[in-house]
Protein backbone atom coordinates (compact mmCIF):
# COMPACT_ATOMS: atom_id res chain seq x y z
CA UNK A 1 0.00 0.00 0.00
CA UNK A 2 1.26 3.36 -0.85
CA UNK A 3 1.70 6.49 1.16
CA UNK A 4 -0.64 9.25 1.56
CA UNK A 5 1.95 12.63 0.53
CA UNK A 6 1.34 16.17 0.94
CA UNK A 7 3.71 16.54 -1.94
CA UNK A 8 -0.02 15.09 -4.32
CA UNK A 9 -2.13 16.85 -2.22
CA UNK A 10 -0.43 20.07 -2.97
CA UNK A 11 -0.07 19.18 -6.18
CA UNK A 12 -3.48 18.96 -7.03
CA UNK A 13 -4.44 21.57 -5.26
CA UNK A 14 -2.34 23.90 -7.66
CA UNK A 15 -4.60 23.12 -10.27
CA UNK A 16 -7.51 22.79 -9.16
CA UNK A 17 -8.07 25.32 -6.34
CA UNK A 18 -11.50 26.96 -5.97
CA UNK A 19 -11.74 30.62 -6.84
CA UNK A 20 -13.16 31.77 -3.53
CA UNK A 21 -14.23 35.81 -2.54
CA UNK A 22 -11.75 35.49 1.04
CA UNK A 23 -9.17 33.48 -0.69
CA UNK A 24 -6.00 35.24 -1.73
CA UNK A 25 -4.47 34.28 -4.94
CA UNK A 26 -1.82 32.04 -5.71
CA UNK A 27 1.17 34.60 -4.40
CA UNK A 28 -0.76 36.81 -2.62
CA UNK A 29 -0.45 37.07 1.25
CA UNK A 30 -3.90 36.61 2.94
CA UNK A 31 -5.31 39.48 5.09
CA UNK A 32 -6.08 37.47 8.94
CA UNK A 33 -9.06 39.52 8.59
CA UNK A 34 -10.54 38.52 5.95
CA UNK A 35 -9.43 34.99 6.53
CA UNK A 36 -11.07 35.31 10.30
CA UNK A 37 -14.12 36.35 9.36
CA UNK A 38 -14.64 33.83 6.50
CA UNK A 39 -14.00 30.68 8.81
CA UNK A 40 -16.46 32.17 11.34
CA UNK A 41 -19.33 32.38 8.53
CA UNK A 42 -18.49 29.22 7.30
CA UNK A 43 -19.04 27.25 10.67
CA UNK A 44 -22.31 24.94 10.32
CA UNK A 45 -23.02 26.77 7.04
CA UNK A 46 -21.90 26.16 3.12
CA UNK A 47 -19.92 28.22 0.95
CA UNK A 48 -22.84 28.79 -1.10
CA UNK A 49 -24.86 30.46 1.23
CA UNK A 50 -21.61 32.47 2.74
CA UNK A 51 -20.66 34.14 -0.66
CA UNK A 52 -23.45 36.46 -0.56
CA UNK A 53 -23.38 37.68 3.06
CA UNK A 54 -19.63 37.42 3.14
CA UNK A 55 -19.16 40.12 0.48
CA UNK A 56 -21.90 42.45 1.89
CA UNK A 57 -20.35 42.09 5.39
CA UNK A 58 -16.90 43.34 3.78
CA UNK A 59 -18.52 46.05 1.86
CA UNK A 60 -20.13 47.04 5.19
CA UNK A 61 -16.99 46.10 7.34
CA UNK A 62 -14.08 46.69 4.99
CA UNK A 63 -11.26 46.35 7.87
CA UNK A 64 -11.34 44.72 11.57
CA UNK A 65 -11.45 48.39 12.86
CA UNK A 66 -14.58 49.30 10.84
CA UNK A 67 -16.17 46.29 12.53
CA UNK A 68 -15.37 46.71 16.04
CA UNK A 69 -16.76 50.08 16.10
CA UNK A 70 -19.66 49.90 14.52
CA UNK A 71 -22.89 49.44 16.91
CA UNK A 72 -24.35 45.84 18.08
CA UNK A 73 -27.47 46.23 16.13
CA UNK A 74 -26.01 46.96 12.55
CA UNK A 75 -23.71 43.73 13.03
CA UNK A 76 -26.41 41.62 13.97
CA UNK A 77 -28.88 43.48 10.83
CA UNK A 78 -26.26 42.00 8.65
CA UNK A 79 -25.52 39.07 10.13
CA UNK A 80 -29.60 38.09 9.59
CA UNK A 81 -30.68 35.53 7.78
CA UNK A 82 -26.96 33.65 8.07
CA UNK A 83 -28.22 31.80 11.51
CA UNK A 84 -26.23 30.70 14.47
CA UNK A 85 -26.55 34.26 15.39
CA UNK A 86 -23.96 33.86 18.57
CA UNK A 87 -21.21 33.45 15.55
CA UNK A 88 -22.34 37.21 15.26
CA UNK A 89 -22.16 37.85 18.56
CA UNK A 90 -18.87 36.52 18.89
CA UNK A 91 -17.48 37.49 15.75
CA UNK A 92 -18.26 41.67 16.81
CA UNK A 93 -16.91 40.97 20.61
CA UNK A 94 -13.51 39.86 19.05
CA UNK A 95 -12.97 42.69 16.59
CA UNK A 96 -12.99 45.00 19.25
CA UNK A 97 -10.79 42.88 21.20
CA UNK A 98 -7.80 42.72 18.38
CA UNK A 99 -8.48 46.48 18.59
CA UNK A 100 -8.21 46.79 22.38
CA UNK A 101 -5.66 44.27 22.86
CA UNK A 102 -3.55 44.09 19.50
CA UNK A 103 -3.89 47.14 18.25
CA UNK A 104 -5.94 46.24 15.29
CA UNK A 105 -3.39 43.31 14.28
CA UNK A 106 -4.49 39.68 15.10
CA UNK A 107 -1.97 36.98 17.00
CA UNK A 108 -0.20 35.01 14.45
CA UNK A 109 -0.08 32.00 16.96
CA UNK A 110 -3.03 29.40 18.16
CA UNK A 111 -1.68 29.95 21.50
CA UNK A 112 -2.83 33.73 20.82
CA UNK A 113 -5.79 33.47 18.64
CA UNK A 114 -7.28 31.42 21.31
CA UNK A 115 -7.46 33.70 23.69
CA UNK A 116 -9.76 36.06 21.49
CA UNK A 117 -13.32 36.02 21.94
CA UNK A 118 -15.07 33.06 20.06
CA UNK A 119 -11.93 31.23 18.51
CA UNK A 120 -11.98 27.76 19.26
CA UNK A 121 -9.61 25.03 18.29
CA UNK A 122 -10.55 24.65 14.62
CA UNK A 123 -10.83 28.31 13.64
CA UNK A 124 -7.53 29.14 15.81
CA UNK A 125 -5.86 26.89 13.91
CA UNK A 126 -7.73 27.64 10.51
CA UNK A 127 -6.28 31.28 10.58
CA UNK A 128 -2.82 30.43 11.77
CA UNK A 129 -2.35 28.53 9.35
CA UNK A 130 -4.27 29.96 6.41
CA UNK A 131 -2.93 33.76 7.25
CA UNK A 132 0.27 33.50 8.49
CA UNK A 133 1.49 29.82 7.20
CA UNK A 134 1.77 28.22 11.35
CA UNK A 135 2.16 24.95 10.78
CA UNK A 136 -1.65 24.21 12.15
CA UNK A 137 -4.28 21.32 12.04
CA UNK A 138 -7.38 22.83 10.81
CA UNK A 139 -10.04 20.15 11.08
CA UNK A 140 -13.65 20.96 10.15
CA UNK A 141 -16.00 18.57 8.84
CA UNK A 142 -14.44 18.47 5.40
CA UNK A 143 -11.09 17.04 6.98
CA UNK A 144 -12.77 14.35 9.29
CA UNK A 145 -14.64 13.30 6.28
CA UNK A 146 -11.16 12.96 3.85
CA UNK A 147 -8.77 11.78 7.02
CA UNK A 148 -10.93 9.17 8.62
CA UNK A 149 -11.29 7.69 4.76
CA UNK A 150 -7.89 7.67 4.16
CA UNK A 151 -6.82 6.11 7.13
CA UNK A 152 -10.17 4.50 7.68
CA UNK A 153 -10.86 5.53 10.91
CA UNK A 154 -12.89 3.59 13.12
CA UNK A 155 -13.52 5.57 16.14
CA UNK A 156 -16.81 7.45 16.02
CA UNK A 157 -17.07 11.18 15.73
CA UNK A 158 -16.50 13.44 17.91
CA UNK A 159 -14.29 11.26 19.89
CA UNK A 160 -12.25 10.89 16.93
CA UNK A 161 -10.60 14.03 16.51
CA UNK A 162 -8.02 13.83 18.64
CA UNK A 163 -6.82 11.24 15.82
CA UNK A 164 -7.83 12.75 13.13
CA UNK A 165 -5.54 16.22 14.26
CA UNK A 166 -2.81 13.67 14.59
CA UNK A 167 -3.07 12.56 11.12
CA UNK A 168 -3.23 16.03 9.62
CA UNK A 169 -0.26 17.46 11.74
CA UNK A 170 2.01 14.14 11.18
CA UNK A 171 0.98 14.59 7.03
CA UNK A 172 1.97 18.70 7.30
CA UNK A 173 4.73 19.97 4.78
CA UNK A 174 7.43 21.76 6.31
CA UNK A 175 6.96 25.09 3.73
CA UNK A 176 3.08 25.04 2.72
CA UNK A 177 0.75 24.81 6.15
CA UNK A 178 -1.53 27.33 4.79
CA UNK A 179 -1.99 25.54 1.33
CA UNK A 180 -2.51 22.40 2.85
CA UNK A 181 -4.68 23.13 5.10
CA UNK A 182 -6.62 24.75 2.15
CA UNK A 183 -6.03 21.81 -0.29
CA UNK A 184 -8.07 19.14 2.14
CA UNK A 185 -10.89 21.68 2.90
CA UNK A 186 -11.15 21.75 -0.93
CA UNK A 187 -10.65 18.00 -1.39
CA UNK A 188 -13.32 17.17 1.41
CA UNK A 189 -15.56 19.63 -0.68
CA UNK A 190 -15.11 18.76 -4.33
CA UNK A 191 -14.11 15.38 -4.42
CA UNK A 192 -14.14 13.46 -1.11
CA UNK A 193 -17.89 14.64 -0.90
CA UNK A 194 -20.16 13.03 1.32
CA UNK A 195 -21.79 10.49 -1.25
CA UNK A 196 -20.66 9.65 -4.39
CA UNK A 197 -17.04 10.44 -3.84
CA UNK A 198 -15.09 11.02 -6.82
CA UNK A 199 -12.73 8.65 -6.13
CA UNK A 200 -11.00 8.34 -9.45
CA UNK A 201 -9.95 12.42 -8.86
CA UNK A 202 -8.48 11.71 -5.98
CA UNK A 203 -4.76 12.33 -5.24
CA UNK A 204 -4.97 10.45 -2.56
CA UNK A 205 -7.14 7.36 -4.13
CA UNK A 206 -3.91 5.15 -4.21
CA UNK A 207 -3.45 5.23 -0.37
CA UNK A 208 -6.72 5.66 0.55
CA UNK A 209 -7.96 2.44 3.23
CA UNK A 210 -11.47 2.98 2.52
CA UNK A 211 -11.75 3.12 -0.88
CA UNK A 212 -9.31 0.31 -0.63
CA UNK A 213 -11.70 -2.11 1.31
CA UNK A 214 -14.95 0.20 -0.76
CA UNK A 215 -15.90 1.41 2.75
CA UNK A 216 -15.46 5.01 1.35
CA UNK A 217 -19.18 5.72 2.25
CA UNK A 218 -19.33 4.49 5.51
CA UNK A 219 -17.09 7.09 6.75
CA UNK A 220 -16.64 8.84 8.88
CA UNK A 221 -18.46 6.72 11.58
CA UNK A 222 -21.04 8.69 14.26
CA UNK A 223 -22.63 8.24 16.94
CA UNK A 224 -26.36 8.27 16.55
CA UNK A 225 -27.84 11.62 17.31
CA UNK A 226 -31.23 12.07 19.81
CA UNK A 227 -33.71 13.28 17.67
CA UNK A 228 -34.90 16.71 20.03
CA UNK A 229 -38.01 16.98 21.52
CA UNK A 230 -40.91 19.53 19.55
CA UNK A 231 -41.73 22.59 21.21
CA UNK A 232 -44.35 25.23 20.69
CA UNK A 233 -45.25 28.72 21.02
CA UNK A 234 -47.45 31.56 19.99
CA UNK A 235 -46.02 34.63 17.53
CA UNK A 236 -48.15 37.96 18.05
CA UNK A 237 -47.66 40.44 14.71
CA UNK A 238 -49.63 43.41 15.75
CA UNK A 239 -49.25 46.17 12.79
CA UNK A 240 -50.60 49.45 13.41
CA UNK A 241 -52.79 51.71 11.54
CA UNK A 242 -50.09 54.22 10.30
CA UNK A 243 -48.05 51.14 8.52
CA UNK A 244 -45.65 49.93 11.69
CA UNK A 245 -45.10 46.61 13.43
CA UNK A 246 -44.46 45.78 16.93
CA UNK A 247 -41.28 44.34 17.45
CA UNK A 248 -38.33 44.05 20.69
CA UNK A 249 -34.82 42.53 21.09
CA UNK A 250 -33.98 38.91 22.11
CA UNK A 251 -32.09 38.89 25.40
CA UNK A 252 -28.17 39.27 24.55
CA UNK A 253 -27.33 35.51 25.79
CA UNK A 254 -28.89 32.74 24.70
CA UNK A 255 -30.99 31.55 21.13
CA UNK A 256 -31.53 33.99 19.03
CA UNK A 257 -29.30 36.40 21.27
CA UNK A 258 -29.35 40.02 20.55
CA UNK A 259 -32.06 39.63 17.35
CA UNK A 260 -35.30 41.02 16.42
CA UNK A 261 -38.85 39.40 17.18
CA UNK A 262 -42.27 40.09 16.96
CA UNK A 263 -43.22 39.17 20.73
CA UNK A 264 -43.86 35.67 21.30
CA UNK A 265 -44.55 33.19 24.10
CA UNK A 266 -42.32 31.24 25.59
CA UNK A 267 -41.50 28.12 23.60
CA UNK A 268 -42.05 24.90 25.14
CA UNK A 269 -42.93 20.80 24.75
CA UNK A 270 -46.22 21.33 26.93
CA UNK A 271 -47.31 24.99 25.50
CA UNK A 272 -50.95 25.29 25.42
CA UNK A 273 -52.73 27.51 22.68
CA UNK A 274 -55.72 27.95 24.81
CA UNK A 275 -54.04 30.43 27.16
CA UNK A 276 -52.45 32.28 24.33
CA UNK A 277 -54.24 35.60 25.02
CA UNK A 278 -52.31 35.57 28.21
CA UNK A 279 -48.83 36.03 26.33
CA UNK A 280 -49.96 38.72 23.98
CA UNK A 281 -48.24 41.64 24.23
CA UNK A 282 -52.06 43.98 24.37
CA UNK A 283 -55.65 42.78 25.10
CA UNK A 284 -56.83 43.14 21.46
CA UNK A 285 -58.89 40.94 19.23
CA UNK A 286 -56.39 38.95 18.02
CA UNK A 287 -56.86 35.98 14.79
CA UNK A 288 -55.53 32.72 14.47
CA UNK A 289 -53.52 32.14 11.10
CA UNK A 290 -54.61 28.83 10.03
CA UNK A 291 -50.89 27.68 9.37
CA UNK A 292 -48.37 27.44 12.09
CA UNK A 293 -44.74 28.13 11.47
CA UNK A 294 -42.57 25.34 11.49
CA UNK A 295 -38.49 25.60 11.81
CA UNK A 296 -35.97 23.19 12.72
CA UNK A 297 -33.05 24.86 15.52
CA UNK A 298 -29.61 22.34 16.09
CA UNK A 299 -31.57 21.17 18.79
CA UNK A 300 -35.10 20.96 18.37
CA UNK A 301 -37.95 21.62 15.91
CA UNK A 302 -39.96 24.53 16.58
CA UNK A 303 -43.78 25.13 15.82
CA UNK A 304 -45.04 28.60 16.40
CA UNK A 305 -48.76 29.54 15.71
CA UNK A 306 -49.33 33.17 14.34
CA UNK A 307 -51.85 35.67 15.47
CA UNK A 308 -52.63 38.86 14.43
CA UNK A 309 -54.15 42.13 15.45
CA UNK A 310 -53.89 45.44 14.93
CA UNK A 311 -54.17 49.07 16.72
CA UNK A 312 -54.78 52.75 15.88
CA UNK A 313 -52.04 55.10 14.96
CA UNK A 314 -51.88 56.78 18.06
CA UNK A 315 -50.86 53.40 20.08
CA UNK A 316 -48.04 53.45 22.08
CA UNK A 317 -45.51 50.24 22.33
CA UNK A 318 -45.56 48.32 25.51
CA UNK A 319 -42.13 48.79 27.82
CA UNK A 320 -39.64 47.26 26.16
CA UNK A 321 -40.92 47.01 22.49
CA UNK A 322 -40.92 49.06 19.79
CA UNK A 323 -42.95 50.05 16.71
CA UNK A 324 -41.05 49.75 13.76
CA UNK A 325 -42.63 50.72 9.97
CA UNK A 326 -42.98 47.99 7.60
CA UNK A 327 -41.02 50.10 4.99
CA UNK A 328 -37.93 50.06 7.76
CA UNK A 329 -38.49 46.22 8.20
CA UNK A 330 -35.90 44.93 5.91
CA UNK A 331 -33.17 47.37 8.31
CA UNK A 332 -33.85 44.95 11.55
CA UNK A 333 -32.14 42.31 12.59
CA UNK A 334 -34.87 39.62 11.89
CA UNK A 335 -33.65 35.89 11.85
CA UNK A 336 -35.20 33.74 9.44
CA UNK A 337 -38.04 32.31 11.67
CA UNK A 338 -39.73 35.91 11.78
CA UNK A 339 -39.32 36.21 8.56
CA UNK A 340 -40.88 33.36 8.27
CA UNK A 341 -43.50 34.32 11.14
CA UNK A 342 -43.89 37.99 9.58
CA UNK A 343 -44.75 36.60 5.82
CA UNK A 344 -46.87 34.27 7.09
CA UNK A 345 -48.92 36.92 8.50
CA UNK A 346 -49.70 38.26 5.39
CA UNK A 347 -46.80 41.21 4.99
CA UNK A 348 -44.17 41.33 2.63
CA UNK A 349 -40.22 42.42 3.68
CA UNK A 350 -38.58 43.94 0.03
CA UNK A 351 -35.07 41.45 1.02
CA UNK A 352 -32.98 43.55 -1.57
CA UNK A 353 -32.49 45.98 0.86
CA UNK A 354 -31.28 43.03 3.53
Amino acid sequence: MSTARATDLLAWYDRHRRALPWRARAGERPDPYRVWASEIMLQQTTVTAVKPYYERFMARFPTVKALAEAPSEEVMQAWAGLGYYSRARNLHACAKAVMERHRGGFPDTEEGLRALPGIGAYTAGAVAAIAFDRPAAAVDGNVERVMSRLFAIEDELPGARPLIRERVLALLPPGRPGDFAQALMDLGATICTPRNPACGLCPWREPCRARIAGTQESFPRKAPKKAGVTRYGAAFVLTRSDGAILLRTRPAKGLLGGMAEVPTSEWRADYELDGAAQDAPLPLRWSQVAEPVRHVFTHFPLELTVFTGSTPEHAQAPAGMRFTRLADLASEPLPSLMVKVVERAGLYINSKTR
